[in-house]
């Protein structure tokens, strides 16, 4: 059971500063994280066509990029927080981006395989399995923020690789 958003985690931000501050329109996923209703799921989808490509690239060059996107998340994120000043607003949604990503390292694009690495990312998201809940709770700001969705993609990446086999 995941544990209720606080109203400021929930607060409408106007579009318009998510579209004018370079930070907050990364940090909201290009406009996804603004949706009211289920933005983390939508930053995830946002996350679809980037997979798609890098997946194109060998092992190397993807987890190359994918850990710049990781470090670059620790300051959009924070920066992010900043502007709004809210912590850990739900329309931040860069960490599930990167998140997906780490689920999806090593895995051959597919539909089939984007769609069940999507799931399993979102299900370990939401949960928040221990530590992951431990780690949403207690560590903050950027890396706070960008640290459980990095773990969640770990748990849903070995899910998403135990299952492989039986994807062919």
């Amino acid at each position: 059971m995941t544990q209720p958003t606080s109203p400021a985690k929930r607060q409408r931000i106007p579009a318009r500063l998510i579209f004018t501050d370079p930070w907050c329109w990364l940090g909201f996923g290009f406009g996804s994280g603004l949706s009211p209703v289920a933005p983390g799921t939508l930053g995830t989808l946002a996350a679809l066509p980037l997979y798609a490509w890098l997946s194109t690239l060998s092992l190397t060059g993807y987890v190359a990029i994918v850990v710049l996107l990781f470090a670059l998340g620790i300051l959009i994120c924070q920066k992010s927080e900043e502007r709004l000043g809210i912590s850990d607003h739900s329309g931040i949604v860069w960490d599930e981006i990167v998140g997906y990503l780490v689920t999806m390292t090593a895995v051959p694009f597919s539909w089939t395989s984007a769609a069940l690495g999507f799931l399993l990312f979102r299900l370990f998201d939401i949960l928040k399995p221990w530590p992951i809940r431990q780690l949403d709770r207690t560590v903050h700001g950027g890396f706070g923020i960008m640290l459980d969705d990095i773990l969640a993609g770990v748990f849903a990446a070995a899910c998403l690789h135990l299952a492989l086999p039986w994807l062919a």
